[in-house]
């Protein structure tokens, strides 16, 4: 789908805010409240939207251990195996084929150590994966929601 600038500025405003009104961000771009709702469902109806959400702080609920585990997996494995293991992990957030030695990249959270521990255990016996390296996160630095291009428009 083809998003005009318009679009991607809408999209760039809730991504910053996803509880801004249709009204606010219509002031925004230079259109009527009405005017962004149906872009928004038209957005969503195509996919480009998937969805809202609330992004919780992890050690706000006792989430303050993090990973990323890369997986070696047995000759045979594939994406979709890798998929349906994963989501079988609650503490799993992330799951990525990537290229170079691993067969793919793991985000975890966890409690602490100990529960790493155990989630490493539980992934290291799904049938498939021969063998992982761990890399505990210190401290998180920069993130980001996903970047849009979002030309500036003239302030109102």
């Amino acid at each position: 789908m083809q998003l005009d600038a318009v679009d991607q500025r809408i999209i760039a405003l809730l991504m910053a805010d996803a509880r801004s009104s249709y009204a606010e961000i219509g002031a925004r771009v230079s259109l009527s409240a009405p005017a962004v709702k149906r872009r928004v469902d038209r957005l969503r109806s195509r996919g480009v939207i998937k969805g809202f959400t609330t992004v919780v702080e992890p050690s706000a609920v006792g989430w303050t251990t993090e990973a990323f585990v890369e997986l070696f997996c047995t000759g045979r494995t594939t994406p979709a195996q890798i998929t349906v293991a994963t989501r079988r992990h609650p503490e799993v957030v992330g799951a990525y084929t990537v290229s170079g030695e691993a067969d793919a990249l793991v985000h975890l959270r966890a409690a602490d150590i100990g529960h790493l521990e155990q989630v490493l255990e539980r992934l290291r016996a799904e049938p498939f994966v021969t063998s992982t390296r761990s890399m505990i996160v210190l401290s998180r630095l920069v993130e980001t929601p996903t970047p849009v291009p979002a030309p500036e428009f003239p302030a109102r």
